[in-house]
């Protein structure tokens, strides 16, 4: 017995003593993650977790570990078991969490995680932007197949990403071996620090083999995303917070990003400034250029940020001193991340993002610059471009339609790796616009009507003849006006202006046409066949207005083609009011009605009429029933009824 209870005492001591060394092992973690060491946190919470340890915290800090890597695939099982573990997270986990599943393919899950997600927080752009676009598979899939991708041919094992133009080289940023035997690597990703690197562009669409950039440009920290003036005399770049020798740092002792201009004076690149607009307490980064040259974007956290990075536009001014940093609004940013943006030559600005409904980690995204400093619509360029991971620093060369675009999808040499396209095919916003023609009166399908599309200016595109369901089909651009005619024997030709939607997929307008010829009989209510709605009188008045003279026009022209005919002129009113008074006042209208069409040459012995007050309503709305004033309107009425024919 004593043996017994030694060994149990021992064994619940070495318990003791394994959970304290996890909860030691959690706690070094807990102080790596804070200032951003994520890998060296990876590994000691996954020692601890895959001993059996459960953390809900863990759990979460271990998902964002992966998740802020970019190892989205890694994030999932952490995500899982955090879920598993408490489903009651806050929003930014269930977000974090679709963006991980579809990163394995689980789109139908990652939509369901992101309905909770627009729930819970019903205001975030986000989830507003899925709740908006539930079929954005569909929309990116009619983006897709414009490319032809293949591996760049400059990759290493190490990163290697964010590429531009400069003349006839390729200028990225990569983690490579230089050949130094001590390497200083970031702490964020446990990787080398990235310097900038060239390699020829080569006549048959190869990349030359990369060479270091200048040692001026290139640090003992990260250089990346530089962009050049079309003159080649003028870079802008990024770096950590370095200069001169002088390393900065934040409240929290972090280096963040910052931009940097540099000159080529004498074929060498000097005079190596930070912009003004830096600071040390939050990060620029990842400069694009406009067309004119008179604009700088860039990525930045600054105060004022939508999310956790947006896109920003700053002026040059022509002594080279800059403007103020406008956010881009929210059209285009959202609480997630917006970054990596590029100008064409087409003016078309294209970014990475992971807060609009996409494939999975960044998206490659683009709008149009209009004219007038506006945006178009916001389009996902689709795939091979765009796929499960993280896409992002897309570059076009808007003659050759050739281009580089960096991503860590599987299948790479490295962690982060560049890859070369031809686009096939333009991106066009694609609406298909659909509709059915139908009879007015019983809406049964009209088949074989002529249905004419015309652009804005009513000029001719396109022609099509309704099926026997009554349906037509216009392929369209998106956010366009267009102008819809419908011809067809025995009905009024009809046309409707419609405006298709801002991004791709269908917009519908249904279209019904009214006969041309109408059976009438006695007690045919002309105001229903003549689509008379209303005679217009002033308030509380029963004088004919110039409204109401156009609709009696036409019960003129209707008993003066059947020159027997009779009619009994009946008017109503809605509830508003007392009873007696509505009787009165439609008593008036009557009679008014009665003396105007006599005055206009139909003889009184074919009209009769009397008002009827509210005595008739069509609806509910009854004296104290809460009615809108369309509700009110359908019982102010004038009803023209045919008594007699012969």
């Amino acid at each position: 017995m004593k043996i017994k209870n030694i060994m149990a005492s021992a064994f619940l001591l070495l318990l003791a003593l394994e959970g304290n060394a996890q909860v030691q092992k959690q706690n070094k973690a807990d102080k790596e993650y804070a200032h951003l060491a994520y890998i060296d946190a990876i590994d000691t919470y996954e020692k601890v977790a895959n001993k059996g340890y459960k953390n809900e915290e863990m759990f979460q800090r271990l998902g964002n570990a992966y998740y802020f890597n970019g190892e989205l695939v890694k994030a999932v099982k952490w995500y899982n078991e955090l879920f598993e573990m408490n489903k009651n997270q806050e929003p930014e986990y269930l977000y974090r969490y679709a963006q991980s599943l579809k990163a394995v393919g689980e789109y139908a899950k990652a939509d369901e995680i992101l309905k909770a997600f627009h729930n819970k927080i019903a205001t975030d752009q986000r989830g507003i932007l899925f709740e908006n676009n539930k079929n954005y598979l569909e929309q990116i899939n009619l983006n897709s197949g414009r490319f032809e991708i293949t591996d760049a041919g400059i990759n290493s094992t190490q990163t290697d990403y964010g590429s531009t133009f400069l003349d006839n080289k390729l200028v990225f940023a990569s983690a490579r071996d230089t050949g130094g035997i001590a390497r200083k690597k970031f702490k964020w990703t446990n990787k080398s620090f990235t310097n900038l690197y060239r390699a020829e562009l080569n006549s048959d669409g190869t990349v030359g083999k990369p060479e270091r950039f200048e040692k001026k440009i290139n640090s003992k920290f990260n250089e990346s995303t530089p962009v050049f003036t079309k003159d080649g005399k003028t870079m802008y770049f990024t770096r950590n917070n370095f200069l001169g020798g002088k390393r900065k740092r934040d409240d929290q002792r972090n280096t963040l990003l910052k931009l940097y201009k540099a000159e080529l004076v004498n074929g060498k690149w000097t005079n190596i400034t930070e912009l003004p607009f830096n600071s040390d307490q939050y990060s620029t980064a990842h400069p694009a250029l406009s067309v004119d040259e008179k604009k700088l974007f860039f990525a930045s956290d600054m105060p004022g940020t939508l999310g956790q990075s947006d896109l920003y536009s700053v002026t040059i001014n022509g002594d080279n001193t800059f403007g103020k940093p406008e956010n881009l609004g929210a059209g285009i940013n959202t609480e997630g991340r917006e970054t990596f943006p590029f100008v064409s030559a087409d003016n078309e600005l294209f970014f990475a993002s992971d807060g609009r409904p996409g494939l999975g980690g960044l998206d490659v995204y683009v709008f149009k610059i209009n004219s007038d400093g506006t945006f178009s619509a916001v389009q996902n360029v689709g795939a091979p471009v765009n796929g499960k991971q993280d896409d992002f620093a897309f570059i076009i060369d808007n003659k050759s339609r050739k281009g580089f675009f960096s991503s860590n999808r599987e299948g790479g040499v490295g962690n982060d790796d560049i890859y070369k396209f031809t686009e096939t095919r333009k991106l066009t916003c694609g609406q298909t616009l659909s509709g059915t023609i139908a009879d007015s009166e019983n809406n049964a399908p009209i088949d074989n009507a002529k249905v004419v599309l015309l652009d804005a200016e009513f000029k001719q595109i396109d022609e099509v003849t309704t099926n026997s369901e009554g349906t037509y089909n216009f392929n369209v651009e998106c956010n366009k006006t267009y102008h819809v005619r419908t011809i067809k024997e025995n009905y009024e030709t009809k046309e409707v202006p419609v405006t298709t939607k801002e991004t791709a997929g269908k917009t519908e307008e249904a279209i019904p046409l009214e006969k041309r010829i109408k059976p009438i009989d006695v007690g045919t209510d002309l105001a229903k066949t003549l689509n008379i709605p209303i005679i217009y009188f002033d308030l509380d008045k029963a004088t004919i207005t110039k409204q109401a003279t156009f609709e009696l026009e036409k019960i003129i022209a209707v008993m003066q083609q059947y020159p027997k005919m009779k009619i009994d002129v009946r008017s109503h009113t809605d509830s508003r009011q007392t009873a007696q008074y509505n009787m009165d006042l439609s008593n008036r209208r009557a009679k008014s009605t009665i003396a105007w069409l006599v005055k206009n040459g139909i003889n009184k012995n074919r009209l009769t009429g009397k008002g009827y007050g509210e005595s008739q309503l069509v609806n509910q709305c009854a004296d104290n029933v809460p009615c809108t004033e369309k509700e009110h309107q359908l019982n102010r009425r004038s009803e023209f009824i045919i008594v007699s024919m012969e």
